[in-house]
């Protein structure tokens, strides 16, 4: 629980097994840290709550306020250098992220 004020800094190559049918063992990995991608327009979800949001009566679906959390679990986007295989890594939350600092 105290540990989590500290900075966490991982190198941005690591050698790690590799899944991937060309290998199948440990080779070199490049490290970097996942990022969320753009929302889409045309999923469904979005596309419904548009078509609710519309016209008159306001706001529609309730929108979240009581955020507990105040960090996110770091996930590690690693990326192999012989095959390309990608494959991800959540580590334990952090405040502080440093990649190969």
């Amino acid at each position: 629980q105290a540990a989590r004020g500290i900075m966490v800094n991982v190198p941005k190559q690591r050698k790690t097994f590799c899944p991937g049918k060309k290998c199948r063992k440990h080779t070199l990995h490049k490290v970097t840290q996942y990022k969320k991608g753009k929302d889409s327009v045309y999923a469904q979800g979005k596309r419904r709550y548009d078509r609710k949001q519309q016209g008159y009566g306001g706001q529609t679906k309730q929108v979240f306020h009581k955020k507990a959390k105040t960090t996110k679990k770091i996930v590690l986007k690693m990326e192999c250098t012989v095959c390309k295989y990608k494959k991800q890594l959540p580590i334990k939350r952090c405040k502080h992220f440093e990649l190969g600092g």
